[in-house]
């Protein structure tokens, strides 16, 4: 955090002096500068290099760094009207419709503005991310010999082994392939598993990019309410025959936003219930790696006690990592494992095998372990201290589950508050929640907000953010 720190400030202060010289002069060197500013030649080098990539300075090898021309402006005169007309021709007769709704996934991936408290953000802070981990393990992949090759279009063998591992049961290194991140590891597998057109059920509430994905690829998102145990297995079998499907998709664990985890009882009830029907179930894993100090043991995933391919199964590195670690695992048995792999390689070929031989690095490292025993105790100390704070400052918010892994609360609103307006008067008063409605595939029961507590830089702005908050639903209430 400090060198980053050390390199934005630096940036910052060349960019203001960069008047001092005329286009193609030359800046002072990198030794002038460490001493100038007393920061380490990595922190000028990096500093320059930000400079160069926003087209202010020009760094040649051996002669140093210049103040880059002045870049002229272009006004644009064309028309670019005639495009409605061919992206609309034809809307009304598409079977998969090609304007695709990202808001309620971009309302996770929007950086507030500055001094705003990040209760809306899908990922963990900087300061909890193994960067310095990461680091390591992606400098000594890329050492690694044929580290810039072309890797088999399956992934790794060691890596698909580690995810076969993780996963359990019959599942092996054979039916695993290495995807880049959950959100595409999901899209695949719907694209593989139903026709435009068809409906697919999803858990209500679920996460937003899932509803995203099923819409853009022309299918019928159908809710199936969950409570704090789950899917309710009843109500699942009531849509697989009411609708035919013959996809259900679901996080059994730590469910997004609930919290929930799938209730033992239930979990064989799903399966049936899915066999019975010929349909797949798709286990979105996406927060394994994310449990609380105080979690007891955790449950296999669904994939692990499935015997007849009824699972397709997804798992990430990239919560428990970073946002940019995007290495993920798409799990199946039979023959729709070809299909997956076909549409993979179509969209994507593959998966860049430096970022795979730096997974592997990472994951058989000693930092691993010691990064996520951090992260679990972290974790546990944020939701703890969001709880109380909720339950002092806002006792109206009601909290029907609070999780033992993931990195966010599920706040049901008094009845008559405007969710809308709410989350707006939050972000006035410094603070950035996510409304409920977006969770929805069809109308919600009530209006809820989401509260991250990972994204944060700590204990001391959760407290911060929940304060600011109160006074946004008492703006609101008043």
């Amino acid at each position: 955090m400090q060198e980053r720190s050390s390199v934005s400030d630096l940036a910052d202060q060349l960019r203001q002096e960069l008047n001092r010289y005329s286009p193609d002069g030359k800046l002072p060197s990198s030794r002038a500068l460490v001493e100038r500013f007393r920061v380490s030649p990595v922190t000028v080098s990096r500093a320059l290099a930000q400079l160069a990539a926003e087209g202010l300075v020009i760094t040649r090898p051996g002669a140093g760094a210049f103040r880059a021309r002045p870049r002229p402006v272009v006004t644009s005169t064309g028309d670019t009207s005639w495009q409605e007309v061919a992206l609309s021709a034809d809307a009304a007769t598409e079977a998969v419709p090609r304007t695709v709704d990202a808001s309620g996934v971009l309302a996770s991936l929007a950086a507030p503005p500055p001094g705003v408290v990040e209760f809306n953000g899908g990922y963990l802070h900087p300061s909890l991310q193994p960067e310095r981990a990461m680091g390591a393990a992606l400098s000594r992949a890329g050492r690694r010999p044929g580290a810039w090759s072309r890797p088999p279009m399956e992934g790794l063998p060691e890596l698909r082994e580690w995810f076969a591992r993780g996963i359990g049961g019959a599942i092996g290194a054979a039916e695993v392939l290495v995807a880049a991140g959950g959100q595409t590891a999901l899209t695949t597998a719907l694209r593989a598993l139903a026709p435009p057109g068809a409906p697919v059920l999803v858990e209500s509430p679920t996460y937003p990019g899932m509803l995203a994905i099923a819409r853009a690829a022309g299918l019928r998102p159908v809710p199936v309410p969950v409570d704090p145990d789950g899917v309710k297995p009843e109500l699942l079998a009531d849509a697989f025959r009411a609708t035919g499907a013959r996809v259900f998709v679901c996080q059994p664990l730590f469910q997004n936003p609930t919290g929930a985890v799938l209730a033992p009882e239930r979990r064989g009830e799903v399966l049936r219930i899915a066999r019975d029907a010929g349909a797949f179930v798709v286990e979105d894993d996406f927060v394994r790696r994310l449990v609380h100090e105080d979690a007891g043991p955790l449950p296999r995933p669904l994939a692990a006690e499935d015997p007849d391919g009824v699972v397709v199964h997804v798992g990430s590195l990239t919560k428990a990592t970073s946002p940019s670690f995007r290495v993920s695992a798409l799990a199946a048995r039979g023959p729709v494992l070809e299909r997956l792999r076909a549409i993979q390689v179509v969209d994507t070929f593959f998966v860049p095998r430096p970022l795979q031989e730096a997974a592997l690095e990472l994951v058989g490292s000693p930092a691993w372990p010691r990064h996520l025993r951090t992260v679990s105790a972290e974790l546990k100390t944020r939701r703890d201290t969001m709880t109380a704070a909720l339950r002092l400052r806002l006792p109206e918010l009601a909290l029907p589950h609070i999780p033992f892994g993931g990195y966010h609360l599920w706040a049901r609103l008094p009845d008559g508050t405007d969710e809308s307006a709410l989350v707006a008067a939050a972000l006035r008063a410094g603070v950035a929640v996510t409304p409920g409605r977006p969770y929805y595939s069809a109308e919600p029961p009530a209006a809820q907000i989401r509260l991250s507590f990972a994204a944060v830089a700590g204990t001391e702005e959760i407290t911060e953010g929940v304060r600011r908050l109160t006074a946004a639903y008492d703006e609101v209430r008043a």
